[in-house]
């Protein structure tokens, strides 16, 4: 390659793409995650099953990047790299289906514009844990509404409007974001809005009809952008690409769904591991509580010991004991199903993080954290309590770890914490107190984060309150011997 392509901007034009395909489906977020997953299974099905499938992005909330993706056509690079049957895997694809951006902050007509998209099959969204959310602020008349799920109870109102109801224009709606029952959770809250907004009786009626909403689980390690390796990233293209994104091998998207699902999208015709089932649950329980619960238990005790990655975390034998321990010993404790199918998709799990292709930075795992650590590790927290009628040392320690972690500063240093602005006031007032015993109080009684007040666990209060105590006196890993002395 020359020089002087790789300095041209990726764009249709300059790669010889500029035939777009029709919009059939709406994505709700541009993140990595979206894209080196969703539209790269989109991008499968349409280079080998035969589709036309163009997604139509939109930005969820008013900081996002669409127009970073606008810039470049909606098109990216991405690139999977790990090890499969013992063999290393590297591949890189152009990913060039998303033939629209829309910022419904800036351009609210041309997003309630897509109402009226004759094509239109299916609906996609990842807007994280938080995203899935009912706020009874909302209104019809706002532009946009702040919630996605009332953003697209209007977008389907107008569509609904648009066609008469007729029964050929509902769409498939498949959310990815990881709470349990995503899709019933989003479809309730669509009917909220219905009833709050006191919209046309015919449009639920529209609604159950001709639009179906399938619960499901995502699960593939995204890195996302190689800011520190992009200059070896972009040697191996002939142009630049701002948009980068890097993912593991690994797929796998479980769907609730029938045969008339199967049609739809017929992942049988390409190589990708999409399951369509009737229930997913088992699927989803084991892969939130080992793999999500592993990343989320990681971040703030590995940030505080001062480490940077997965792969570090897991690798380094202070840590990575640490996290070994809290899935082997603790969460997997709490799982109703076979122990040595756990034991066996946990070993799986660990392997992934071991990905030596794989920069997993621990920062980009930290946005939400409260919400995540509510998802994903908390059940197996509680769950150890019921069962063992104790604490689990390692989920409690990493809990008060977290908790540490939103405080914001660390030895000096400035913690990545990236979560909603009233969560952290909130802690940071809390802490501001210098009172361990009150910023544990005030934390675990907060019902908002938690969905209940976890001060009412017998003794989780004074566990989190030492170990806050022993992390500020001693640091991690002295403070994490004398809890575990305490509390094994």
């Amino acid at each position: 390659m020359s020089v002087e392509n790789n300095t041209r901007l990726l764009t249709r034009a300059n790669v010889g793409l500029e035939a777009k395909l029709p919009i059939k489906v709406i994505q709700f977020g541009e993140g990595n995650f979206l894209r080196a997953f969703v539209d790269y299974a989109i991008q499968q099905l349409n280079t080998k099953a035969g589709k036309s499938f163009g997604v139509s992005v939109v930005q969820p909330i008013a900081q996002g990047m669409v127009n970073m993706l606008e810039e470049q056509d909606g098109l990216y690079t991405l690139f999977m790299k790990g090890v499969k049957k013992g063999e290393e895997i590297q591949e890189k694809e152009l990913i060039s289906n998303i033939v629209s951006t829309i910022n419904p902050y800036t351009d609210y007509n041309a997003y309630l514009a897509l109402a009226k998209e004759e094509g239109l099959e299916f609906i996609i969204s990842n807007t994280t844990e938080a995203g899935i959310a009912y706020v009874p602020s909302d209104k019809p008349d706002m532009q946009p509404p702040s919630s996605f799920p009332a953003k697209l109870t209007y977008l389907l109102y107008k569509r609904f409007e648009h066609f008469n109801g007729a029964e050929d224009k509902g769409v498939t709606i498949i959310p990815c974001e990881l709470i349990n029952y995503n899709a019933d959770t989003l479809k309730d809250y669509i009917f909220k809005y219905i009833d709050d907004w006191s919209l046309d009786g015919e449009f639920k009626v529209w609604l159950n009809n001709t639009c179906t909403f399938h619960n499901t689980l995502v699960d593939r390690i995204v890195p996302g952008y190689p800011k520190d390796q992009i200059e070896e990233y972009n040697a191996q293209l002939d142009y630049k690409d701002n948009l980068i994104v890097t993912a593991e091998v690994f797929f796998l998207w479980v769907i609730e769904g029938d045969e008339k699902l199967k049609e739809k999208l017929p992942f049988d015709k390409t190589d990708l591991n999409v399951l369509v089932v009737e229930d997913m649950q088992p699927y989803r329980t084991r892969k939130v509580r080992i793999l999500n619960g592993a990343h989320t238990s990681m971040v703030p005790f590995g940030l505080l010991y001062g480490k940077t990655t997965v792969k570090e975390t897991v690798d380094d034998e202070f840590t990575g004991d640490f996290i070994q321990k809290a899935v082997f010993k603790e969460i997997i404790e709490t799982l109703d199903m076979e122990k040595e199918a756990l034991d066996k998709f946990a070993e799986e799990v660990f392997d992934r993080f071991r990905n030596p292709f794989i920069k997993h930075n621990l920062s980009s795992i930290a946005l939400n954290s409260i919400s995540k650590f509510k998802v994903r590790v908390l059940p197996s927290l509680l769950g150890y309590v019921e069962k063992h009628e104790k604490l689990p040392v390692h989920l409690t320690f990493a809990f008060a770890c977290l908790i540490r972690f939103y405080k914001g500063d660390w030895n000096g240093s400035t913690m990545p914490i990236n979560d909603d602005a009233t969560i952290v006031d909130f802690i940071q007032k809390a802490w501001a107190t210098n009172e361990y015993a009150t910023v544990t109080e005030k934390v675990l009684g907060n019902s908002l984060f938690w969905d209940k007040d976890l001060t009412k666990v017998d003794g989780l209060s004074k566990a989190i309150t030492l170990a806050l105590q022993e992390l500020d006196a001693n640091g991690v890993k002295v403070a994490y011997g004398n809890f575990s002395q305490l509390y094994a």
